[in-house]
């Protein structure tokens, strides 16, 4: 699933390529993707992209104050651009293709879903918060106003496992199943530690990590074109989606716990003191 990092490599990219130009045309390929009807996609047509932004995994192409063509990605989807955007017509449910957007300088780009889980949703708004997903988001963990004491006062109290906490984007917006496993491997902690029971010296570290894990993925993705943003993603890992291999900190094997729909990843010398843990969801550490 794309996350904060290489959604703002997108939004960067759409910006220096699709800002200024005007939308000639959108083509719907799967009509359950297109979550809102009023304004109509066609409402799209003719208007000019006068800002991308990004508001947690969302991308918003603004067409003004009032109307914004928003998209999520979710697990599977991706955005596909083209130079010259092709002339052959999408059939619905026929492709992966979810939705074509045209320019009017003949580039445009194409949103695509693999798999039969349908996730990717777009949306025709005349505000981005009229988004549910948006309006219901958390602060963004890079922005100058989400400091320490910000980061401590959410985790009061909440008895929620951190890594299901990271992963909340009504708590914190932007990161996902990989970048959390990437921020408690650089904190040093357990992902079925207790949110509200860590101290001063567990915040600080898990801040720091997430700090730094966040902006070094950032800057690894900007100036990339879409197509390479995947690769960028995973050559930064360290420990998501690199079970059985060795932590690159202390040498032991990365280990994973599997649940219906994903993994997590974690070293358990780094992060559980040597233990590894049940692969079940509400497991705590083996004995």
């Amino acid at each position: 699933m794309p996350e904060m990092p290489e959604v703002q490599g997108l939004v960067d990219f759409l910006g220096e390529r699709a800002v200024g130009h005007a939308i000639t045309r959108t083509s719907v390929g799967e009509i359950a993707a297109l979550k809102t009807y009023d304004p109509p996609n066609t409402a799209l047509h003719g208007a000019t992209i006068t800002a991308a932004s990004r508001h947690g995994k969302f991308v918003v192409l603004s067409c003004g104050p009032e109307l914004h063509l928003a998209f999520h990605l979710a697990k599977a989807g991706w955005l596909r651009w083209y130079e010259l955007l092709p002339t052959t017509l999408i059939k619905p449910g026929k492709s992966p293709i979810a939705l074509r957007v045209a320019l009017d300088d003949d580039s445009g780009f194409d949103l695509t879903e693999a798999g039969t889980k349908k996730s990717l949703a777009v949306y025709v708004v005349r505000d981005p918060m009229d988004v549910p997903g948006i309006a219901r988001l958390g602060p963004e963990p890079l922005d100058d106003g989400f400091t320490r004491e910000v980061f401590a006062g959410l985790l009061e109290g909440r008895r929620t496992q951190i890594k299901g906490l990271l992963r909340d984007q009504s708590v914190i917006a932007g990161i996902g199943n990989a970048y959390s496993d990437e921020i408690l491997h650089a904190a040093r902690m357990s992902p079925y530690a207790i949110s509200g029971k860590l101290d001063d010296a567990e915040i600080d570290r898990l801040y720091d990590a997430m700090q730094t894990t966040l902006k070094d993925a950032v800057a690894a993705a900007s100036g990339k074109p879409p197509s390479d943003l995947k690769d960028a993603k995973r050559a930064g890992f360290r420990v998501h989606a690199r079970r059985d291999e060795a932590c690159p900190v202390c040498g032991d094997t990365i280990r994973s716990v599997f649940f219906a729909d994903r993994s997590l990843e974690y070293c358990p010398t780094c992060q559980t003191g040597g233990k590894p843990l049940a692969d079940r969801r509400l497991s705590r550490l083996l004995k």
